[in-house]
């Protein structure tokens, strides 16, 4: 059995934390995962809405960022959604190469990569998905779509 859970949240980067709580939270039943929540789930999660709210929606307070979250027995999946017109994330430096160890671009997406399991993007690029497994054999159930 899943359990979902969705948030519109104001363009205000002061309400990632508490979102952040709520989604933990909504996963207190993953047992024997804690340390694998707590860390990664909140780090990328922190960092998809910090960059809706920064990047995606520009700072506009008029703007909205969507979360929706589905924490099923073996996986959770959070969808951040913001209102911004989107971009490209293959045209994203990685930060790891020599040349852009100096820059800060790219450290969210390099992070989330890092600590999830899968991450997507939609066409538009206002939409990422990110996907954390909890199987113990560590195979996705029923996932899809491209990674990017």
């Amino acid at each position: 059995m899943a359990t979902e859970l969705v948030l519109e949240l104001p363009n205000d980067p002061r309400q990632i934390e508490r979102a952040v709580d709520s989604v933990l939270e909504c996963c207190s039943a993953c047992q024997g995962h804690g340390r694998k929540i707590r860390l990664n789930l909140r780090v990328s999660l922190t960092e998809a809405l910090s960059n809706a709210m920064l990047y995606g929606n520009g700072r506009d307070p008029e703007k909205r960022v969507r979360v929706a979250v589905v924490v099923r027995e073996w996986e959770i999946e959070a969808r951040i959604t913001d209102q911004g017109v989107g971009f490209n994330p293959r045209r994203i430096p990685d930060p790891t190469a020599p040349d852009n160890l100096d820059k800060s671009r790219g450290r969210g997406l390099f992070l989330m990569r890092e600590l999830m399991d899968e991450v997507y993007f939609n066409e538009q690029g206002n939409e990422v998905t990110l996907i954390l497994r909890l199987r113990p054999d560590g195979k996705a159930r029923g996932t899809g779509g491209v990674s990017v």
